[in-house]
């Protein structure tokens, strides 16, 4: 059957016909790459990363950069069904006839889905099941900082920034006659893992002992983000996706150092873009997309230092473009950004309740700022403010859960004496269970059990039953998985096989999630969520400690012990903190 005649029966046809309008060429070169994102196609086509790496790859004499998506479930029965083998989106391609297959992982969810199409474009799941008929499987992104879970699927693992090393990785395949040479000369790269050359010992209680072989991989770092290739085209969609809209990257890494927050410690030094820069992409980014919308995005762009002038500069170059951003700390926020910006919900993360918990995360919010954004904003003319919380943090009490509802009962006060509008408030509160990371202060901590965790729901949901309040919260299964994932050892690949030979993908879609195939899988492996979900010490070997990140393990140990003493270190505005990566880069803060 042709594919025409497949697409005519899915759901939604336009996620797998390609050629986007901005999107680049069909034909094979000397070498060629597929650019796999492991969710569906709204997902993936409003993820930036991916549309870097795609602008770095093409970038290169002889390099020929394709993509393929996740197929929603309907599609991918039809090409198992029609024995038609996973493609990619422009060239119509399979995917086993790449030389290389790069999957974006942003998410430990998405793993399952990393084997759902890989089986779909009929390459043998296991690395060691591939031969030099097949592509080599490679993987970046965030999740990447601990590859483990994930070692027995993946030939070759990307730590870090993706600019710095993927043109270089590009030219060193072509320039090698077999896998196997490339793999070896590949791994003496800054910025590369591959699994096979490290190997884990354990001891007789299953905890690790040590690693063997290659026993550190550095991240690779773009040191300079104005002179980092970023894409001046970016394709618009052949159907809506979750951001329809322009992005430009103001700046990577975090100054707040929030002890929970992964990215903000693997994404260190941070590294910021000029207004001439960020003004420069836009207009490129704007004109050649027809986009009406333009997102600027970071970990915390109310940061930025040089906001106000960067959004009076994009008003004179695009007067009829709205700008988004997405990431206001309550801190930093000021009524000249939203009125500046377009005026839909607003959305704030106090993260906690109490001031003594922000203080424990390091969320350095007090109460007076948290009342003075959401009075700007209403001044303003907002009528809808979204709320994110975690639950389940380090000392977290009833008191602190109980906080959370006094800040609500708080806005909703502020509202009412000051409202100019009719309409009633709107304040979306939604829960968040505290999934411990690696290189974070907090990577040892436990996280909360089943119980305690509905009766965390119980007491919130008591409290927060008020007219014009909504309140939601995630699935403990999906949270304590992720958990598991986060902080998986090697052992974990057999559990996450055994899930994806039961059904398991898609996972981080309600619909698709099965909590019972990753019960079973755990128990044909011998193994429980419990001994990755526990306590850590110190002192134990962490199945990522051979990955260096440049933030010392001894700062996180001592940010650790302050959380407990209630201490806050304060953001890198107020001066370095010594974290480490100040000794081999200049963070444009320090």
């Amino acid at each position: 059957m042709k594919l025409n005649d497949l697409l005519i029966k899915a759901e939604k046809p336009a996620r797998y016909i390609g050629g986007e309008y901005g999107s680049g060429g069909k034909t094979f070169k000397k070498y060629n790459y597929c650019l796999c994102f492991p969710d569906v196609y709204e997902v993936a086509m409003s993820n930036l990363g991916i549309r870097i790496v795609e602008k770095v790859m093409a970038d290169v004499d002889g390099v020929f950069v394709d993509r393929c998506f996740a197929p929603w479930d309907d599609f991918g029965k039809l090409l198992k069904e029609n024995d038609m083998p996973l493609y990619g989106l422009n060239s119509k391609r399979p995917l086993k006839d790449f030389d290389a297959i790069g999957f974006s992982m942003g998410f430990e969810l998405c793993y399952t889905t990393v084997l759902y199409m890989l089986d779909l474009a009929k390459i043998p799941l296991l690395s060691k099941d591939r031969g030099e008929d097949y592509p080599v499987i490679e993987a970046g992104g965030p999740c990447t900082c601990n590859p483990e879970p994930m070692s027995q699927f993946i030939d070759l693992f990307i730590l870090g920034d993706g600019e710095a090393i993927n043109d270089k990785l590009a030219k060193l395949r072509m320039e090698c006659s077999s896998k196997a040479e490339y793999l070896q000369r590949a791994s003496k790269l800054q910025g590369v893992y591959v699994p096979a050359f490290t190997q884990v010992k354990y001891d007789d209680n299953g905890l690790i002992e040590g690693f063997l072989g290659i026993t550190e991989v550095k991240k690779a770092v773009v040191t300079n983000l104005d002179k980092a290739v970023f894409p001046p085209v970016q394709p618009v969609g052949n159907i809506e996706v979750v951001f329809d809209r322009a992005i430009v990257e103001v700046m990577r890494g975090c100054p707040r150092g929030c002890r929970f927050c992964q990215a903000g410690y693997i994404y260190r030094p941070i590294r910021m873009r000029t207004p001439e820069t960020l003004v420069a992409q836009a207009k490129q980014i704007v004109e050649s997309s027809g986009f009406d919308e333009l997102s600027l995005n970071s970990l915390s762009t109310g940061d930025y230092p040089c906001l106000i002038e960067l959004l009076g500069k994009l008003k004179e170059a695009l007067p009829d473009t709205k700008i988004a951003l997405p990431s206001l700390r309550i801190d930093s926020f000021d009524s000249e950004f939203v009125s500046e910006t377009k005026k839909n919900s607003l959305t704030f993360a106090p993260e906690a309740g109490t001031q003594r918990l922000r203080d424990v995360i390091n969320k350095d919010v007090t109460e007076e700022q948290i009342e003075r954004c959401v009075l700007a904003a209403f001044e303003q003319g907002y009528t809808s403010i979204k709320l994110y919380f975690m639950m389940g943090l380090p000392t977290e009490t009833d008191e602190d859960l109980n906080g959370i509802a006094d800040i609500v009962y708080k806005i909703r006060e502020i509202y009412s004496k000051n409202k100019k509008v009719a309409r009633e408030l709107r304040v979306n509160v939604s829960v968040s269970t505290f999934i411990p990371k690696p290189f974070t202060p907090f990577q040892w901590e436990r996280q909360i059990t089943k119980q305690e965790f509905e009766q965390k729901i119980a007491l919130l949901k008591q409290r927060l039953f008020v007219k014009g309040v909504s309140l939601s919260w995630n699935d403990f299964e999906l949270s304590e998985l992720e958990a598991v994932l986060a902080r998986g050892d090697r052992r974990l690949s057999n559990v996450i096989l055994s899930a994806y030979k039961k059904g398991a993908h898609l996972d981080c879609w309600s619909e698709f999630f099965k909590p019972e195939i990753w019960a079973e899988a755990f128990k044909e492996n011998n193994l429980t969520p419990q001994e990755y979900t526990r306590q850590h010490d110190f002192n134990e070997v962490l199945p990522w400690d051979f990955v260096n990140v440049f933030v010392s393990k001894s700062y996180l140990q001592k940010e650790a012990t302050k959380a407990y003493e209630e201490k806050v270190t304060g953001s890198c505005f107020k001066g370095c903190k010594g974290c480490g990566v100040h000794k081999d880069f200049k963070c444009q803060l320090c």
